[in-house]
């Protein structure tokens, strides 16, 4: 079960993108855009997903064992700092300008779009940047230990 469970909610979730256009960057945008031809079905995919993950999250926290692994994997903190406001609206501009985040942008390699490629690169090359500067740092506070997919 280690790797089919992943594997499934992957499959699962890509073909709830599909199905929901949230891999159309137009519609994505037409969302965004609440002062032009705005598009609201998409307000009903994030409502169906909030619909599944608030008791999904529920249900996991009165566990104290998940049923497919051995441990749970939970962030260790839990405060709005700079960083996440800051990563926030990096990924809020940057689904505003281009229509796409990172799972629809996966999904969308399918296309070979220029495009979404030149996206993932500058995606994927952002994530090189923050680790490489995330390492730099002296020290990185934290409210506990995280555990990695290599413990146990």
């Amino acid at each position: 079960m280690g790797i089919i469970a992943p594997f499934l909610c992957g499959l699962i979730f890509g073909a709830g993108l599909l199905v929901s256009g949230m891999v159309q960057p137009t519609k994505v945008l037409a969302f965004l855009d609440i002062f032009g031809a705005w598009d609201p079905s998409l307000a009903v995919v994030m409502a169906a997903a909030l619909a599944v993950a608030i008791p999904g999250f529920a249900f996991a926290n009165r566990r104290t064992q998940p049923i497919l692994a051995r441990q749970n994997f939970l962030p260790g903190k839990t405060q709005v700092d700079a960083p996440l406001l800051l990563g926030a609206g990096l990924f809020g501009i940057g689904w505003g300008l281009v229509g796409l985040c990172p799972g629809p942008a996966l999904e969308s390699l399918a296309t070979l779009s220029p495009g979404v490629v030149v996206f993932v690169v500058a995606m994927a090359g952002g994530m090189v940047v923050h680790d490489a500067w995330q390492s730099s740092q002296p020290s990185v506070k934290r409210d506990g230990p995280l555990a990695s997919a290599t413990d146990g």
